[in-house]
């Protein structure tokens, strides 16, 4: 039997809520809303990303569809976002780097061909305005999907050259300005959306020596314990100051749900070294005005090699999240989530099917949302749009709603024939609700029988 799902007009989120007058989810609640996400990488988040080649500033023209399409990525479509809302995805992560659109000039000659010298072309504070509207857009597309929405700082941070983000105290204080006018252009933006916007702080800050794993393992004895000290010291200092810039702005960002990466966005995966837990345990929740509406988030890229060993590996990774972040009084996501595993899709498929089932199966049981990245849907394939990775979206999708997937037991449930023959809205009971012209709100979530064909309502 074809499943049917339509999405229906009045169940769309409204983009413009206006909801000061309703309280927002907690973290807690939103978390658990969310279910599975997914990023849509290599898209907003796309630069040049080296200073002695800034390939995208010199041989384009710096429209944002220039920025959007640099890494071979097609301009997004509001469609993908139904493509993963019908599957039953609902939440979708947009990672988007900054820093192009920030007053540098990017001003080229002969001379230095494709080189930026920020210490004589820096950047400002202001962002470009045409950049904000199709972030915005963006956005909008996955909001009136009906999903939830993370919108972060991306590239801006991490080991590129073009870092302007750097996870130390004295990269703090002299990027703390720039930092706070950026976030509080982007919380003025979208201050009325409602709940099912969510803003990141930043991506993966890396210290000075561009350390990953743990703070400082960049140096030359793998460990320098006052290199650590301030790029934890730093992280902490970004998500306070980003916490305080965003409920300044007022509105619906007095309680919107935040979320604040650990140093890194590590997670303290394996056990080869006594420092990878420094990320979580020296993580801080920041203080803020508002009770319950902090997230923290990390990221993970197991080896799925060897399957038992990585699903090993993953259960002690989620009990050190619980006792190092969980504990402290947020909830946890994975705002990013895949495999290392060199050639995983080609050469070590069942194992990728399998341990992305069960990821998803202990995330869940463990009260954490996952944000899939990239994959799934790549390339053209976004255009169509379509999957180009059924399988991975089927393993993600059982391993959440159960082996039925999203539309559990729907083929099992059938309506009357008084129900078929008639115009209107009823529930699975035959009690009629109404019809569509008399719909004020959303229908709560569930199935329907709607003019006679059965209907999934999420």
């Amino acid at each position: 039997m074809k499943r049917l799902i339509i999405t229906l007009a009045f169940t769309a989120a409204l983009t413009m809520a206006g909801a000061q007058d309703t309280d927002f989810e907690t973290a807690t609640e939103a978390v658990k809303n969310m279910a599975v996400g997914w990023n849509l990488g290599n898209t907003l988040d796309s630069n040049s990303g080296d200073t002695l080649n800034m390939w995208i500033e010199h041989w384009t023209s710096r429209t944002p569809y220039d920025y959007e399409k640099a890494w071979g990525q097609p301009v997004t479509k509001a469609s993908l976002m139904k493509l993963f809302k019908d599957a039953g995805f609902n939440a979708i992560r947009i990672p988007v780097t900054w820093y192009p659109h920030m007053e540098a000039k990017f001003s080229f000659s002969s001379d230095n061909n494709s080189i930026w010298y920020p210490s004589r072309d820096g950047l400002g504070t202001k962002v470009n305005a045409a950049w904000m509207r199709r972030v915005k857009q963006v956005v909008d597309y996955v909001i009136n999907a009906g999903m939830y929405c993370i919108l972060n700082v991306h590239h801006d941070t991490g080991a590129s050259n073009t870092a302007w983000l750097v996870a130390s105290e004295a990269d703090f204080e002299k990027q703390r300005e720039r930092y706070e006018a950026l976030w509080k252009q982007i919380a003025e933006q979208f201050r009325d959306y409602d709940e099912h916007l969510l803003f990141e702080s930043y991506n993966e800050m890396l210290d000075e020596k561009d350390s990953w794993c743990f703070a400082s393992f960049g140096s030359s004895d793998y460990y320098n314990a006052t290199i650590a000290r301030s790029a934890y010291n730093g992280i902490n200092s970004y998500a306070q100051t980003f916490v305080n810039t965003v409920r300044a702005t007022g509105g619906n960002n007095a309680q919107r749900n935040l979320v604040v990466n650990t140093y890194g966005a590590c997670c303290g995966e394996g056990d080869w070294s006594s420092h990878l837990q420094d990320p979580l345990k020296e993580m801080k929740l920041p203080e803020d005005e508002v009770p319950n509406h902090l997230i923290f988030e990390v990221h993970c890229y197991p080896d799925i090699e060897d399957l038992p060993s990585a699903k090993n590996t993953l259960r002690a990774t989620i009990n050190n999240l619980k006792n190092n972040l969980v504990k402290k009084g947020a909830p946890v996501i994975f705002g990013e989530w895949g495999t290392t595993t060199k050639n995983a899709y080609e050469q070590y498929h069942s194992n990728m099917v399998g341990f992305y089932r069960y990821f998803i199966e202990q995330t869940k049981a463990s009260d954490m949302a996952t944000f899939h990245w990239m994959g799934l849907s790549d390339g053209d394939h976004r255009t169509v749009p379509e999957f180009n990775q059924q399988d991975l979206v089927d393993a993600i999708v059982k391993g959440y709603y159960g082996e039925g997937g999203y539309i559990n037991g729907i083929e099992s449930l059938t309506s009357t024939s008084s129900q078929k023959s008639q115009e209107g809205i009823y529930d699975l009971s035959g009690r009629r609700i109404g019809n569509r012209n008399s719909m004020t709100g959303p229908l709560p979530p569930g199935i329907y029988i709607i003019d006679g064909q059965k209907v999934v309502v999420r």
